[in-house]
């Protein structure tokens, strides 16, 4: 995976493992805010979406078009062979990352 993607793109793809084929924009935003507790537009998620798929780690397919009248379909996307490696790979450089790590409270000066 590219070192210097945002964190959005990161939070999507594990949005993408978590959620499957039911994986769109508004179920990628909330899946981030709940994992996260931080706030992501939808129009943000779908922009991480589309860059995941333009670098081949996603891809998007239109779901059948919704029951109610003049019903739309969804633009949903999964985890591609790529993505999922990716996704392994920046699990496993965060893991590393916080190895020997602990965050003990200060010492306080006397």
């Amino acid at each position: 995976m590219n070192p210097a993607r945002p964190l959005l793109e990161l939070q999507a793809l594990v949005a993408l493992a978590s959620l499957g084929d039911e994986a769109y924009g508004v179920t990628v935003q909330n899946e981030i805010c709940s994992r996260t507790g931080r706030a992501a537009s939808v129009a943000a998620c779908y922009a991480a979406l589309e860059r995941l798929a333009r670098d081949g780690l996603a891809e998007a397919w239109l779901s059948a078009p919704r029951p109610e009248r003049g019903g739309r379909s969804r633009r949903h996307y999964r985890l591609t062979r790529a993505g999922r490696e990716a996704l392994r790979l920046e699990r496993e450089a965060a893991q590393r990352l916080w190895r020997g790590i602990g965050l003990r409270a200060p010492e306080r000066s006397r």
